[in-house]
């Protein structure tokens, strides 16, 4: 699967390729978007500045390759994202955050993935972790596994779905045969170089995908040698209705979403988005503290209703 570029953060938008959701192909597991961005200098980009904004539905898994973005949420966690660190939100019933990179940052470098909450715990309460996975190495490879298990490696982040995450740094001509659980289905981005998996060949942004059934997956690096992240997860089995930033069931879930956003940041008067949401009640999505930047207001709605992925 190739990716098309689409840009993030509202006015001032980097540009970011993304791989899921694709016409014919909405999930890998419990995977459900898949941005990739960079390496972009800052001194010609800005960098990331995205104001807060609202999320339902999901979880949020932020990957650095390079550079480093401050995350704020309305559930009071403030962190850092660094490079081989992940940081997994939560939004459960609703939350909003925002991501800048910070002013040291000069190369920007990284994934944004989302995870689909399965229908039973999707309105549980915002949540944050940091892990900082311990490098694994064999001959010619190296990893780091965020979530799940892979290559002798285990992470301790809690999903509500089994999940796999894991980053592979391969050395230029290397052939890594990985076993993997059969009952999922995985998916291999390739950050960097150009990778074969299995029989297909995938280039930088190119995201492999591989059915359930496969008991191990073989990666043979080019002569560039080759990063990649591997993805994974049994077969979602619930139908999402996915629209800007939320992730729901149905249209009218998503209608109402955007009608609480809204109402939340804009002044009911005017109708102008405020400079600080603080100035009216948290409501469903509560308020980042401490962050300056005026929220995202949501788009408009498509005039059709919006379809069922599965």
């Amino acid at each position: 699967m190739t990716p098309r570029e689409v840009p993030l953060g509202g006015p001032r938008a980097m540009p970011v390729r993304r791989t899921l959701p694709q016409r014919h192909r909405s999930l890998i597991g419990a995977w459900c978007f898949l941005d990739h961005y960079g390496p972009d200098l800052v001194s010609e980009s800005g960098g990331m500045e995205v104001a807060p904004h609202p999320h339902t539905g999901l979880q949020t898994v932020s990957w650095l390759f390079t550079g480093e973005i401050e995350h704020r949420d309305s559930a009071g966690n403030v962190a850092m994202v660094r490079p081989q660190e992940v940081n997994l939100m939560t939004a459960g019933r609703g939350i909003s955050h925002s991501e800048v990179s910070t002013p040291e940052t000069t190369v920007l470098h990284g994934a944004q993935l989302w995870v689909a909450l399965p229908d039973a715990d999707r309105d549980t309460d915002p949540g944050f972790e940091h892990y900082a996975p311990e490098q694994v190495a064999g001959d010619g490879w190296r990893a780091h596994v965020f979530l799940g298990s892979l290559l002798g490696d285990s992470s301790p982040v809690a999903t509500f779905t089994p999940l796999l995450g894991a980053e592979v740094v391969l050395d230029p001509g290397t052939t890594l045969v990985v076993p993997v659980d059969e009952t999922f289905e995985h998916g291999v981005l390739v950050d960097l170089g150009s990778v074969t998996v299995g029989d297909l060949d995938a280039k930088a942004s190119d995201l492999a995908y591989v059915p359930t059934g496969a008991q191990e997956i073989r990666l043979v690096a080019g002569e560039e040698g080759a990063r990649v992240l591997v993805l994974g997860g049994p077969p979602f089995g619930e139908s999402i209705v996915m629209w800007w930033n939320f992730v729901g069931r149905t249209h009218d879930e998503i209608v109402d979403y955007r009608a609480a956003w809204q109402g939340q940041i804009t002044d009911p008067d005017s109708g102008e988005v405020l400079p600080d949401s603080r100035l009216v009640a948290p409501g469903r999505f509560g308020v980042v503290p401490d962050q300056p930047l005026r929220p995202i207001p949501a788009p408009g709605l498509p005039n059709a209703r919006l379809r069922e992925r599965r």
